[in-house]
């Protein structure tokens, strides 16, 4: 849990910029991939990360200019990946404004639950590295190459010379 406004910046920021290599390597015809009939498209979840954003910021009463709707899926890999830069961004300066150090341990009712507002930031983090794993299995299916998060990917590896499967 967080005790600092900054340690969420920091952490929301390396987060955000392993979920934009992500979206930043979708193609538009990737955007249709899906696992199955009944599960949302790699473009669905992308987007789905970008518009909950400030929806979720809102719910625990931040205040953000985007108010996006998931219905609005737009039709470019490109808007998508640019659209999650600028919710980036204003995530971490809406929260840096409007949040102290001491406000993390007021609680708010969100989602149903009584929660102090660093667990709600905590939410927030996980949820974007949730859908970015969902994200980057559809990826392997469509054909893409997905950049590394944690560590190389398999790809990375291989220019490196290493056999990924032997790590």
């Amino acid at each position: 849990m967080y005790t600092a406004i900054s340690h969420f910046i920091n952490e929301w920021n390396q987060e955000a910029v392993s979920t934009q290599k992500v979206l930043d390597a979708l193609t538009d015809e990737s955007l249709q991939q899906r696992v199955s009939p009944e599960d949302r498209t790699l473009g669905e979840i992308a987007w789905h990360i970008v518009a909950s954003t400030p929806g979720m910021l809102m719910e625990f009463g931040v205040t953000v200019k985007s108010s996006l709707n998931e219905a609005d899926l737009p039709t470019t890999a490109r808007e998508i990946a640019e659209t999650f830069r600028n919710v980036s961004a204003e995530t971490s300066a809406a929260i840096s404004e409007q949040w102290t150090d001491q406000s993390l341990s007021e609680t708010k009712s969100v989602f149903g639950m009584d929660l102090p507002r660093a667990v709600m930031l905590s939410m927030l983090n996980k949820h974007i590295i949730h859908h970015r794993g969902q994200m980057t299995v559809l990826m392997r299916q469509a054909g893409l190459k997905v950049p590394g998060v944690y560590g190389p990917s398999r790809e990375e590896w291989s220019q490196m010379g290493m056999d990924a499967n032997s790590l």
